[in-house]
Parts: structure tokens; C-alpha cells; sequence
């Protein structure tokens, strides 16, 4: 490695590429980003569905044996290179530049989950309300069949009121959403949900219109205020009657779903989506890094701090889960749901049950607002910088690039803005299942670790982390990225497929046509990766050998 040369390589391109002020503000960001939804609302219902606390151990495992390799791969050959998921595998292995494009639909697709931000903003607004809306009853959007908490509450409510519907679905369903009857039927525009969606990207140009400057600033406030969240939430939940019952139906190990193997998968699956592996942003946020920055300790600290966030959330979320089963007379498995059933309905339901309500519901929902504003920035910073790094002269400069970012916010906006219509939520569902399933993760890694740990070759990714940080990683690692993550990548791809079934809401089935959009949506970032690989294999002159990293670029 002659490592002056790239020391001078990097300095040259501090002007136009920028770097992060301080080690903290990288550490920052690196944390909101990984720290976010999984770790609310997937990582309990996933524990508390697949036998409490032995799902811990599957989990555990995929952490160390899939998370923490490819976490240090991908920010390690961020940092190695200077350049963004698309144009860092010219330098890499440039065969495998497809899979820079894969992650890069990928992103278009997660980018969607601003829709979450945006109902928690909407919630937070009501929040304020001096008597909550999904607590009654009395609002223009409720029905004959409308249950108010304490009616929905009452010890009689299973066998008075079987046909009733709570408030909270209530609000969620009519209130907020105002869901049509299927995706046939998109309806006209929410403009309360337009307006918060509008505010939403506000918020994201701000954090990021002037690239990597920028977006360490906003971590500051984005990615620590949701631990004082946490915590009072926490501290609130432990100090609930039933929460005892909730924390025991969390944690309680149920051995015997260890012998279920798609338990073992779904493990896999959160270690992906929770890590933010296989989207190509660890990349870029390694990309701005000092060339010495000591990347391997970074890797274990941080997902040290994810895995035990994860944890931690559980004890918010089941406490409050046992308080509301308490309050009901049911037991917990009753009242939980995953995903938005989880953070919109059953937890605000509990925390209107509490007295000050709308204190811990603003806190609630202002945890849930910073957790995905963080996500989001850092993934649409993520897009506009690999972009950039394809297009460097125009899209470097000052001006240019922060007309640039806005065009392309508002874009993103109006694009978003059939998601807030009243049958948008079956469009995100869609865009959710198909988009950026695990199947795409899942062939992003294993290509991933064929090309690095292969092609480009396992003992150079080694020895370029040893050049940078100064510490040779271990054997493990080499082994994990040449045979082991690539092994569990594949089967989880194979189950995948042998166990698929049509995506479903309640009881409505999809059309056909948004089947084949879904599936569209799915090989769209897998199909980049085969197909850029024949194409350079066809037209660039030479043979298979003269195209490997080693022969065009020589490190």
C-alpha cells in the first residue's frame, strides 16, 4: 500500500468532497442513523413473537457472526476509498459497480418511510389537544360503532362490545389516514398529512443542504435528544402496574422456538435492517472519514450501542404494553402489534390511560419524529453524495450542489405526495414488502462478500484496514465475509422464496397488477447487479482478468 500517495490523494479532495469537523459529529450520525425504527417498534414485537428471551439468541449470534463483519466491511471500504456506494467500486472491483446502483434503488424505496415521520408529526400536533382524540369518541370522524377508552377498557368490553372499534383505530384509520377502500382507490390529497409531509422535507434540506457540514450539525440535537425520550419513558414505563406482566411476556424464553428455523432467519433479517446494512450509507459516512480513522473500534462500539438500544426499547414498549393489558383485564398478547399497529394505536391508547397523557404522549411521539428524521437525512445525504461523486464537476460546486439537493427535495416531495392520499398507505405498504424486502439485503451481502472477500480479496480488505487503523483484523473476520455471511445470505434468500406469500392487509388482497409492480420494485436493485457485471464483461476490451480491481488500479 503506498500509503503517502493516498494521504495526498485524500488532501487534494478535502476541498471539493469535504470531511467531518470532529470525530464526535461522525460518531453522531453513524449512531442516529443505525438507531431508529427497528429498534422501537420491530426489534420488541420480533422478540416477544419469537420466544422472548430465547429469540436472544439467534440474534446474538447473527449480530456477531453476520452484523459486525459486514458493518466494518462496509465502512471500512467508505473510508478506504473516499467515494460514495456507486463510484467507490471502480477502485474496489469494478464488476461489481452494479451492486453500488442495487443499493442505490434500495434507497429510493426506504426513502418512503418519511410517511412515518410524517404521521408522528401529525400525532404530535394533536397531541397538544387538551383531551386526545383517540381517547373519544365526540370527533367528526367516529362512527356508530366507536368504543371511547373507557368503554374500550371496561372489564364487559369482550362480551358488550365485540363489534365495536376503538378510538384509536378510529383516529388512526379515519381520522389521519382516511384509508379507502384499496389501492384501486388513491382518493384525493390529506392536506393535513400533505402539509406534514412538506414540513418533513423542510426539515431534511435543512439538515443536509450543505453536505457532510451540515449534517453533522443537526446530529447533535437528532441523535441524543431521543435517548432523554427513552430514558423518561423508560423510568415512566417500569413504574406502571402490570408492567411486571408485559416485561415477563417480552423476555419470557420459550426454548422451543429455537427449533423454528424461519426464528433464526428473522434474526438475520433485523441484524440487516437495524444495522443499516446493505443500503450503501455506512459507505458514505465512511467516506468523509480521515484516512487513520480507527474504523474497527468504531464498528464494535456502535453496534454494541444499537443491539443494547434495541434491548433497552423493549422494557419502553412491553411496560406500557402490560399497563394497557392490566388496565384491560387482557392479557398482552391482545393489545401488541408490530409496526404502525404498535406505535399509533396501542401505545398512545396506553398513554392516554396515564394521568398527564399528553405530556407522555408529546414525548413519545417527538422520540418517534427524531429517530426517523435522523434515518431519513442521512439516507437521502446518502443518495445525493454517491450521485455527486458520479458527477463530480457539476455537482461539487457550492451553489450547484445546494440547488441541486433542493430541486431534488422537492421532487422527492411531490413524488411522495400520492403516499399521503387516502389509499397511501396501501402504496407504502407496497413499496415497504416489495421495495426493500429482505430478499434484496440478503443478495446485496452475499454479492457483497463475493466480490470483496473473493474477487477483490479478503487478504487486501485485511490489510487495508491494518494500514488505516494500525490493527490487523482477525481471522474471523476473513472467515465470516468469505463463508459465512455469504452462506446465511443465500439460505435466507431460499426460504424466502419457498415460503412466500402474496402481501396482505387485514383482509384485502392486492390487484395482480401490484403484484408485478411489487416484484418490479424488487428486481429493480437485484437485477442491477448481474446485468452491469455482462455489460462491462461485453463491452470493455480485454479479458476477464484485465477488468479485476488489481489490474486497472493498482492500490
Amino acid at each position: 500500500m503506498n500509503r503517502q500517495r493516498l494521504k495526498k490523494q485524500k488532501l487534494r479532495s478535502d476541498d471539493d468532497r469535504g470531511q467531518w469537523a470532529n470525530k464526535r459529529e461522525y460518531i453522531l450520525v453513524l449512531a442516529g442513523d443505525v438507531v431508529g425504527l427497528g429498534n422501537v417498534w420491530r426489534f420488541p414485537y420480533l422478540c416477544y413473537k419469537n420466544g422472548g428471551g430465547a429469540f436472544l439468541v439467534p440474534y446474538g449470534l447473527f449480530a456477531v457472526l453476520s452484523g459486525m463483519p459486514l458493518f466494518l466491511l462496509e465502512i471500512s471500504m467508505g473510508q478506504y476509498t473516499q467515494e460514495g456506494f456507486i463510484t467507490c467500486w471502480t477502485k474496489l472491483c469494478p464488476l461489481a459497480k452494479g451492486i453500488g446502483f442495487g443499493e442505490l434503488m434500495i434507497l429510493f424505496c426506504n426513502i418512503t418511510y418519511i410517511l412515518i415521520e410524517v404521521w408522528a408529526l401529525f400525532y404530535l400536533v394533536f397531541s397538544f389537544r387538551s383531551q386526545l382524540p383517540w381517547a373519544t369518541c365526540n370527533n367528526t370522524w367516529n362512527t356508530a360503532d366507536c368504543l371511547d377508552l373507557q368503554m374500550f377498557n371496561s372489564s364487559n368490553m369482550t362480551s358488550n362490545h365485540t363489534k365495536g372499534t376503538s378510538a384509536a383505530i378510529e383516529f388512526w384509520e379515519r381520522g389521519m389516514l382516511g384509508m379507502s377502500g384499496g389501492i384501486e382507490e388513491l382518493g384525493s390529497v390529506r392536506w393535513e398529512l400533505a402539509l406534514c409531509l412538506l414540513v418533513s422535507w423542510v426539515i431534511c434540506y435543512f439538515s443536509i443542504w450543505k453536505g457532510v457540514r451540515s449534517t453533522g450539525k443537526a446530529a447533535y440535537f437528532t441523535a441524543t435528544f431521543p435517548y432523554l425520550m427513552l430514558l423518561i419513558l423508560l423510568v415512566r414505563g417500569l413504574t406502571l402496574p402490570g408492567a411486571s406482566e408485559g416485561i415477563y411476556y417480552y423476555l419470557y424464553p420459550d426454548i422451543n422456538r429455537l427449533a423454528d428455523l424461519e426464528v433464526w432467519i428473522e434474526a438475520g433479517s433485523q441484524i440487516l435492517f437495524s444495522y443499516s446494512l446493505t443500503g450503501g450509507i455506512l459507505k458514505v459516512l465512511g467516506s468523509y472519514n480521515d484516512y487513520n480513522n480507527n474504523c474497527y473500534k468504531d464498528c464494535l462500539w456502535i453496534c454494541l450501542l444499537n443491539s443494547g438500544t434495541s434491548f433497552v426499547a423493549g422494557f419502553v414498549v412491553f411496560s406500557v404494553l402490560g399497563f394497557m393489558a392490566h388496565k384491560q383485564g387482557v392479557t398482552v398478547d391482545t393489545v401488541t402489534d408490530s409496526g404502525p399497529g404498535l406505535a399509533f394505536i396501542a401505545y398512545p391508547q396506553a398513554t392516554a390511560l396515564m394521568p398527564l397523557p399528553q405530556f407522555w404522549t408529546v414525548c413519545f411521539f417527538l422520540m418517534l419524529m427524531l429517530l426517523t428524521v435522523d434515518t431519513h437525512f442521512v439516507a437521502v445525504e446518502s443518495i445525493f453524495t454517491s450521485v455527486s461523486d458520479l458527477f463530480p464537476t457539476i455537482l461539487r460546486a457550492p451553489v450547484k450542489h445546494e440547488i441541486f439537493v433542493l430541486i431534488s427535495c422537492i421532487s422527492f416531495f411531490l413524488l411522495h405526495l400520492p403516499l399521503v392520499t387516502e389509499g397511501g398507505i396501501y402504496m407504502y405498504q407496497l413499496i415497504e414488502f416489495y421495495g426493500a424486502t429482505r430478499v434484496c439485503m440478503n443478495i446485496i451481502a452475499l454479492t457483497e462478500c463475493l466480490a470483496l472477500g473473493w474477487i477483490f480479496g479478503a487478504d487486501k480488505v485485511s490489510n487495508i484496514i491494518e494500514d488505516m487503523t494500525g490493527h490487523r483484523p482477525s481471522v474471523f473476520f476473513k472467515l465470516c465475509w468469505k463463508f459465512v455471511v455469504p452462506l446465511l445470505s443465500l439460505m435466507s434468500v431460499i426460504l424466502y422464496l419457498v415460503d412466500y406469500q402474496h402481501l396482505k392487509i387485514n383482509d384485502y388482497v392486492y390487484p395482480d397488477w401490484a403484484y408485478v409492480l411489487g416484484w418490479t420494485m424488487t428486481l429493480s436493485s437485484v437485477l442491477m447487479i448481474p446485468l452491469w457485471a455482462a455489460g462491462l464483461m461485453c463491452f470493455t476490451p480485454g479479458t476477464f482478468r484485465q477488468i479485476q480491481p488489481g489490474r486497472r488500479e493498482k492500490c
